[in-house]
């Protein structure tokens, strides 16, 4: 029970990872605050929470509106009395495209949901820890972020910001025991992945081909890293990007 009476929000929560991860920090003994703009998978991942035992509550969330993103941490503060993790996850893809294909009017989104998405969950985040104690914050980042992914740049664009907010972020709040860290997952069988198989087939085989390890990976394990960050077992642990890749990125 390593997040034994922790308070956790989680974005992305409908599916996934951040359903995963939901599922794993009430395991553990975590009160959860599942947020999604998908309301019916929020649901489910709410009711699979309590099916297991667990405390969750849902709130429908858009994390390109600040307004709900605050309303989202204050929920949690209101309802459980604390913040003590935050795991910025929502994100989207955006179009199969190479760079010169892309329009201006899908340009937006991925960086409002992937970028500022992630910003306004740490501002209001760390306004909360800031007023009870501390906390730890994980952001989703992507091994996009530390290679070219063809034909998703701009979504490689904002993984590569979400880990300077991270690092900029681990630093400025060191000092008042608010942790920040991001986990960058390879190919893992999400939504997100399978859109991908539909769109372009090759793509995945490339991506699954330079895993060390065999196969593809899994949302419980990106949840686990995630639950170890948000756990006091790496309480010594700031500013890190901890890839989850099956050895992606070590491959030549």
């Amino acid at each position: 029970m390593v997040v034994q009476d922790k308070v956790a929000v989680i974005t992305g929560a409908a599916s996934g990872i951040g359903r995963e991860t939901a599922r794993r920090y009430a395991d553990h003994g975590a009160s959860v605050v599942a947020a999604d703009v998908d309301a019916n998978g929020g649901a489910e991942t709410i009711e699979l929470i309590k099916t297991d035992g667990g405390e969750a509550t849902f709130v429908e969330t858009d994390v390109i509106d600040p307004t709900a993103v605050e309303n989202m941490i204050e929920t949690a503060v209101e309802t459980y009395g604390d913040l003590d993790v935050l795991f910025n996850n929502a994100g989207i893809e955006g179009p199969l495209a190479e760079l010169a294909e892309w329009e201006d009017d899908e340009i937006d989104p991925v960086i409002d949901i992937n970028l500022k998405g992630v910003f306004y969950g740490m501002k209001y985040g760390i306004e909360a820890m800031l007023a009870t104690g501390g906390g730890s914050i994980i952001n989703t980042s992507s091994v996009g972020a530390a290679v070219g992914i063809n034909g998703r740049s701009m979504y490689c664009a904002t993984k590569v910001g979400v880990n300077g907010l991270t690092r900029a972020a681990a630093i400025e709040y060191a000092r008042d025991d608010i942790r920040v860290n991001s986990v960058l997952p390879g190919t893992t069988d999400t939504p997100m992945i399978h859109r991908s198989d539909d769109e372009r087939q090759s793509e995945r085989t490339e991506l699954n081909a330079s895993d060390a390890m065999e196969g593809r990976g899994k949302p419980e394990q990106v949840a686990e890293a995630v639950l170890f960050l948000g756990s006091d077992r790496s309480d010594r642990i700031t500013g890190v990007e901890l890839a989850v890749d099956g050895g992606f990125l070590a491959s030549p």
